[in-house]
């Protein structure tokens, strides 16, 4: 049995289809919650379905909690890009645009792809990863509220607001940090990982508290390249006979955060990392610009975060890498 589940923040519209046809499916709405994913359950084991393939999109938070209920209820579950199931519904010449038939897509894209099953993080990592989050959320709330400061407030009682607002949440930042230092400290395995990106010249604590938030068990990706690919930093290039010549760009299908974690630490890494700063040298030699330089070395800096935590050896500027 196949499980379509096209999630929201409140709600989850769930298709579900018999495995070798192509039949109509049946179809039935949850609340986005703990007791929703209980009733969800209940209805699957009402429908008979003791093991199912489930499968829903990577919707940040409001997908994780459903998909460990389901995990953890010993069916499959696959979570999938978003550009993935889209393509596959323009390949079937979808017009319709409902929960509901978002769901049967899922489900009919799961039946016929067969996509990867998906397994959590450890716990430790998930609450690595709910404390990095977190911690950019209020890092996000303290920018647009530094913004409102000084676009030129008239009214004092908002501006003493918004100071004592941003004091707040500063507060918030330095305990959320301590408790990411205090979490990575209390694991021997997260502490030695941290160690080894930080030997990474480019990248500090924050960066290597994210890096291992995002991407997890390394063991997952079986190559550099991979993992670039899971950060949405490989290039796509667009070339079709003589006429269509674009310039490469960055795929950006993939992780946003962990492009957004890499963007300074590249600038950073291109002045001081001996291996990327040689590296942009020779494109800035090439005649590239700017951004696809900036790209290259966002790349660059990811493949050796995968060589030092694969290798479980510090950053060693003599090693001449072998991955473009």
């Amino acid at each position: 049995m196949f499980v379509g589940i096209d999630v929201s923040k409140n709600t989850l519209d769930v298709a579900l289809l018999q495995e070798g046809t192509a039949g109509k499916a049946r179809h039935k709405v949850f609340a986005n919650s703990t007791a929703g994913h209980h009733q969800l359950l209940s209805w699957l084991q009402e429908q008979g379905v003791t093991v199912a393939h489930a499968c829903l999109e990577a919707t940040g938070t409001w997908a994780d909690a459903v998909a460990l209920a389901l995990h953890e209820a010993g069916h499959q579950v696959s979570v999938v890009n978003p550009a993935l199931v889209r393509a596959f519904g323009q390949s079937q010449l979808k017009r319709t645009k409902t929960d509901k038939a978002d769901a049967i897509l899922i489900a009919r894209f799961c039946q016929m792809h067969h996509p990867p099953v998906w397994s959590p993080p450890a716990p430790e990592i998930r609450e690595l990863q709910a404390l990095v989050r977190r911690l950019e959320t209020l890092e996000e709330m303290r920018l647009m509220e530094e913004n409102r400061l000084t676009s030129g407030v008239s009214c004092e009682a908002v501006r003493a607001d918004l100071e004592e607002h941003l004091s707040d949440l500063q507060k918030r930042i330095d305990k959320t940090r301590r408790q990411i230092k205090d979490h990575i400290d209390q694991h021997p395995d997260l502490k030695s990982q941290a160690k080894l990106l930080e030997s990474i010249p480019g990248i500090g604590a924050a960066t290597a508290a994210l890096l291992l938030a995002e991407l997890g068990d390394i063991s997952h990706f079986d190559n550099a390249r991979q993992v670039a690919a899971f950060a949405g930093l490989v290039p796509r290039i667009r070339q079709s006979g003589s006429s269509v010549r674009s310039k490469p760009r960055l795929s950006k299908v993939g992780s946003s955060r962990l492009r957004k974690a890499l963007y300074f630490p590249a600038l950073t890494a291109l002045r001081f990392n001996p291996l990327i700063k040689a590296f942009g040298l020779r494109l800035s030699a090439a005649g590239k610009s700017k951004m696809l330089i900036l790209g290259a070395a966002m790349r660059k800096l990811l493949h050796i975060a995968y060589g030092v935590l694969k290798s479980q050896q510090p950053f060693n500027p003599d090693f001449v890498a072998q991955t473009p």
